[in-house]
């Protein structure tokens, strides 16, 4: 299939654009009707890197290029809107695969709101999907950056760590299968990640003061957050909200549970900080539960507390550089 005939495809794969987007696809560019901020973020994933073919499936990899996107509006507090995806093709992927792409991340824009507004089709050695996303709020105080964090505050996260990294592990069998239905939710969690886009907007409604998602991992995106806010991270290793399964996978792979749910990244939850006194608050409001792991000191950095894992201080997420 051409270029101009995959093009027509994909626009029949795609939902009506939402009430915003006066202008779509089969311009040369989306006109939308703006919200006073625009929150913008860009994304990209690459085969060999962030997916292989032969443990992901293509409407797969389209959820995760958009879901990693969408993560980023999430840990704002914005409100989802529009992406914009670049599609680089092999040769050697059929035009079927390259719709699935779509259709992946057509279902998750339908289930947040999000209208695949535009985007560009390209040749390419290897499969790579570029997703830039834009999300919306009527007002500064609305969102919730990374800055925000003071000493004596609450530190928390949303959800369960460590099943991604641990279906990582599965996916490539570096350890052996566990329970059956432990395996695919593990399997599931990484080949297709949840945005946390209502929690993110519950919590900057109940007082969060500074947030990040968790593409990384804690012992990474934690650092991030410390320095942006100027404090130190305690964190109790004990407290760690581990996902199911995630203790035996890392047991079978003579690794700390601990080490891998704080280092192997990809679980897009959001890590905030909070006053204490609005912590009932935000767990009422959260659509997803919310763990305590600690609090925000003065200084600089991460600090762990309990557990056994020795050097924990030391540890680092995923880089890409």
């Amino acid at each position: 299939m051409g270029e101009l005939q995959l093009i027509e495809a994909i626009r029949d794969v795609l939902d009506a654009p939402g009430e915003r987007v006066v202008r779509w696809t089969g311009d040369d560019a989306a006109v939308v009707r703006a919200r006073p901020f625009a929150v913008t973020s860009i994304d990209t994933v690459a085969e060999g890197v962030h997916f292989d073919l032969s443990t992901h499936s293509p409407a797969d990899v389209g959820h995760k290029a958009l879901a990693s996107a969408l993560s980023d509006l999430a840990a704002m507090a914005a409100e989802a809107g529009e992406a914009y995806v670049s599609l680089a093709l092999p040769e050697s992927l059929a035009t079927g695969d390259a719709l699935q792409i779509v259709s992946g991340m057509a279902t998750l824009a339908k289930l947040t709101g999000t209208t695949i507004a535009g985007g560009d089709v390209v040749r390419a050695a290897t499969l790579v999907v570029t997703v830039s996303v834009t999300g919306w709020a009527d007002s500064q105080d609305q969102l919730v950056g990374r800055d925000g964090a003071t000493a004596g505050q609450a530190l928390g996260v949303t959800g369960e760590l460590g099943a991604s990294g641990a279906g990582l592990m599965l996916l490539r069998r570096a350890v052996p299968s566990v329970d059956r239905s432990v395996t695919e939710a593990l399997t599931g969690r990484h080949r297709r990640p949840e945005p946390r886009l209502a929690a993110g907007r519950a919590l900057a409604h109940a007082g969060a003061t500074a947030m990040i998602d968790l593409s990384d991992g804690i012992a990474t995106d934690g650092r991030h957050l410390a320095r942006e806010s100027n404090v130190r991270l305690e964190i109790d290793i004990d407290a760690l909200p581990l996902a199911p399964g995630v203790a035996e996978v890392a047991a079978a792979a003579d690794r700390d549970a601990a080490e891998l749910a704080l280092t192997a990244g990809e679980d897009y939850e959001l890590l905030f900080t909070i006053p204490p006194e609005r912590w009932d608050a935000a767990a009422s409001a959260s659509d997803v539960p919310l763990t305590r792991l600690g609090s925000t000191l003065d200084g600089e950095g991460l600090h762990f507390t309990g557990g056994d894992a020795p050097d924990l201080d030391l540890l680092r997420g995923y880089e890409h550089l």
